[in-house]
């Protein structure tokens, strides 16, 4: 992950390889890296677009956590959506 340079306590407001650098903040907050905190702390601390989308990603994912709830589907909708699909196949 090459990233441009940065002055004395700023974050880079360039990343190398956003790509990658996201697919990683994805994995941390999937709880797929063991020492997440520290990778976390540490990227987030030099890169503004990482700092940026890791924040955007969590905001996201807190209003999914609140807004969707376990409510039971109706049968005729479930089969209905089934019957659609394997219309489609």
């Amino acid at each position: 992950m090459e990233m441009n340079e940065e002055t004395s306590g700023e974050r880079k407001l360039k990343c190398g390889d956003t790509s990658k650098c996201f697919e990683l903040l994805e994995s941390i907050l999937d709880g797929e890296i063991d020492n997440s905190k520290e990778v976390l702390k540490e990227k987030l601390a030099k890169c503004q677009p990482c700092f940026e989308h890791y924040h955007l990603e969590q905001a996201i994912r807190d209003v999914l956590k609140t807004k969707c709830t376990k409510h039971k589907v109706p049968n005729e909708l479930a089969d209905g959506i089934r019957q659609k699909i394997q219309e489609i196949k």
